[in-house]
């Protein structure tokens, strides 16, 4: 099988099984080994009380494509550490995209950064995240 096959194929087991992307609305828009790029409509559901995106959400967006890139290779990888910098507020209406890209990745761990944007193309956060890869594969 070649790796943009089973790139495809290992984010949408993943997918089928993400309850938590699939109740936000978070859709798979494009996937590649090492890199995966989702999207999310922000309901007025999903505002804090300053009438902003609560940054829990805008992570969670960044989380989702960080997962599915780091499982491109049919290898089951989780987080070991991720962390977050807001850079302008999102309010409800706004479409973000998160695309993650693969920096760096060894034989158990990986390096991924995620850029999330605004329909505008405007970033809105900036994201990084660390893989532990664990025994086992995303699909039979």
């Amino acid at each position: 099988m070649d790796a943009q096959h089973e790139a495809e194929r290992s984010a949408a087991a993943l997918y089928e099984r993400d309850r938590a992307s699939q109740q936000l609305g978070i859709r798979i828009v494009e996937v590649k080994p090492g890199q995966a790029r989702v999207t999310m409509k922000v309901t007025a559901d999903m505002v804090n009380g300053h009438e902003v995106c609560h940054g829990g959400y805008v992570f969670t967006l960044a989380d989702s494509a960080f997962a599915f890139s780091c499982n491109t290779y049919n290898k089951s990888t989780v987080a070991a550490a991720a962390s977050i910098d807001f850079l302008a507020p999102v309010r409800a209406g706004d479409e973000l995209t998160a695309t993650a890209s693969e920096q760096w990745r060894s034989r158990r761990t990986g390096l991924y950064e995620v850029t999330v944007t605004n329909q505008h193309g405007e970033r809105v956060a900036l994201f990084r995240g660390r893989s532990h890869q664990l025994d086992g594969s995303v699909t039979d």
